[in-house]
C-alpha cells in the first residue's frame, strides 16, 4: 500500500507518551499513530452504522419473531451491522443527492 508523509502537530506530553509506549510495544511511534487513525475511522464506521440501525427500526420496527439478537448484533462488525441495516424495507426512505 502506498504511503504519504503527513505533518503533525502534537504537544511534547503526548510525543512521550507516544514514545514510550512504541517502545514497550516494540513499534513506531508512526504505527502508532497510523493505528489511531484506523480505530478512529473504525469507530466512525460503526457509530454510522449504528445510526442507520437505529433509524431503520424508528421507520420499520423489528418484526416479532425477531431477525437478530442482542447477542448476534453485538457480534457484528461494522460492516456487518451496515448490510444488516439495509435488509429493511429502503423504499421508504428517499435518496438525497
Amino acid at each position: 500500500m502506498a504511503r504519504k508523509e503527513v505533518l503533525v502537530q502534537l504537544d511534547d506530553e503526548l510525543v512521550a507518551e507516544l514514545d514510550a509506549l512504541a517502545e514497550r510495544e516494540g513499534t513506531s511511534r508512526s504505527e502508532l499513530l497510523r493505528r489511531g487513525a484506523v480505530a478512529v475511522l473504525a469507530a466512525r464506521a460503526e457509530r454510522d452504522a449504528d445510526e442507520a440501525l437505529k433509524e431503520a427500526y424508528r421507520r420499520t420496527p423489528q418484526d416479532p419473531a425477531g431477525r437478530a439478537s442482542d447477542e448476534e448484533y453485538n457480534a457484528m462488525t461494522p460492516a456487518q451491522r451496515l448490510d444488516y441495516a439495509r435488509q429493511f424495507d429502503q423504499s421508504q426512505f428517499q435518496k438525497v443527492g
